[in-house]
């Protein structure tokens, strides 16, 4: 059972996240020859203030969070 942990930054629609589920799952059942039953992912949305890059949280960059995630 493939157990797929996918860390990015709160604030995204369900839609969003539902729809990067569903194509995780379809990548890991085509890659692995497994059912999509067996799939398990897990997302864990971390708040712009709790992620940083260059010493600098994305909360203080002030960036929008499609801006945030390219880098």
């Amino acid at each position: 059972m493939p157990i797929i942990r996918v860390e990015l930054l709160a604030g995204r629609a369900p839609a969003v996240k539902q729809a990067l589920i569903a194509r995780v799952t379809e990548a890991v059942v085509g890659t692995l020859a497994v059912e999509p039953e067996q799939v398990r992912v897990l997302l864990y949305e971390i708040a712009p203030e709790h992620w940083a890059v260059g010493g600098k949280t994305k909360a203080e960059a002030g960036m929008p969070a499609k801006q945030q995630e390219k880098e």
